[in-house]
């Protein structure tokens, strides 16, 4: 063999070689990135992607299930993401899923992350669209950082200001601190107020111990409470009270009419009484007549004793007079 067929065959085993190396490293890469995989485009519209390129991984519930095929811009300020989603994958991924953008790792490359979703909602569809999931990101995270860390400045120089001027004695608690006349007066309120709220302990106590002996069966609050016969009771009491005013009244303004009768009859002379009372005529008759009466019945007083004296009646009065004895005889 010629030493040129000697290099020609060197130089060809050296191009196999490499061509070999070459083809597996096409297939290693392609296995990585799933070059060679079943897809499933979706996409999702971003308002910042923070960083994300194509070629990034995506994951859901911890399993990469797919990479970024390209970012491109949509509409006036907003970046559409478009994702190949693994075939075998999308089963598990819903139409109500959510997209956002994390890192993988502190400082590692960013990523997509798909989370949620419910099962009663269909698999994912070649040109579905998801949803994003609102984040913050490091650069709003740095911003309230700062935002708080001014606040947190305003709020220390405040602090400083008053506990100066309270060291200098202004406003009411440096003057409470500074002036020992006005902390004593304060202090003996402080006592008052304390020895006021143990008497209002005190009071609430006594008033729980009387409630509670009025809640004890056998006293005359509960029972007229709980026993509902006292309560019929006394309805019925207080029903025959209000009767017996009513007719106290009536009997009342019945008297009153009678009163008031009696007094126009009184002053009227119609009447006999107020003809009595008001004519003096009659009146000096009357006494006449009186004393006309008193004058036959001393006659008549007179001409009985003339009767019993005479023998013609005497033995009737004597038969009177046995007569009586007897019955008082008999009936002592």
């Amino acid at each position: 063999m010629t030493p040129e067929n000697k290099r020609a065959i060197t130089v060809g085993l050296f191009i196999l070689i490499g061509l070999v190396f070459l083809a597996a490293s096409i297939l290693a890469v392609g296995s990585i990135t799933k070059a060679f995989v079943s897809n499933v485009t979706v996409s999702t519209i971003f308002k910042d992607v923070n960083g994300l390129t194509s070629g990034n991984n995506i994951w859901y519930s911890g399993v990469k299930v797919g990479t970024v095929k390209k970012v491109q811009f949509h509409g006036n300020s907003e970046v559409e993401v478009i994702m190949n989603i693994e075939e075998k994958s999308k089963d598990f991924i819903r139409k109500d899923a959510r997209v956002k953008i994390s890192s993988d790792g502190l400082i590692g490359n960013k990523i997509l992350v798909i989370t949620g979703g419910s099962t009663d909602v269909p698999a994912i569809e070649n040109g579905d669209k998801l949803r994003i999931e609102e984040t913050f990101s490091s650069e709003e995270m740095m911003n309230t950082l700062q935002s708080n860390n001014v606040n947190l400045l305003a709020i220390t120089e405040n602090l400083k200001v008053l506990s100066n001027k309270i060291k200098e004695g202004e406003g009411t608690i440096g003057k409470v601190l500074a002036d020992d006349a006005l902390y004593n007066e304060l202090f003996a309120t402080l006592n008052t107020l304390k020895s006021a709220s143990v008497n209002a302990n005190k009071m609430v106590s006594s008033l729980n111990t009387f409630t509670g002996n009025l809640n004890k069966q056998g006293n005359f609050a509960h029972d007229l409470v709980t026993d509902t016969t006292i309560m019929v009771n006394l309805k019925q009491a207080t029903s025959q009270i209000n009767t017996l005013t009513g007719h106290a009244d009536q009997l009342i303004k019945n008297l009153n009419e009678t009163s008031a009768g009696l007094n126009k009859s009184l002053q009227s002379n119609s009447s006999p009484a107020g003809v009595l009372l008001n004519d003096a005529t009659t009146a000096n008759s009357l006494k006449e007549t009186i004393r006309n009466l008193e004058s036959s019945t001393e006659k008549l007083d007179e001409n009985m004793l003339a009767l019993r004296s005479n023998f013609l009646f005497r033995k009737y009065f004597k038969k009177q007079a046995k007569q009586a004895a007897k019955a008082d005889t008999l009936t002592n």
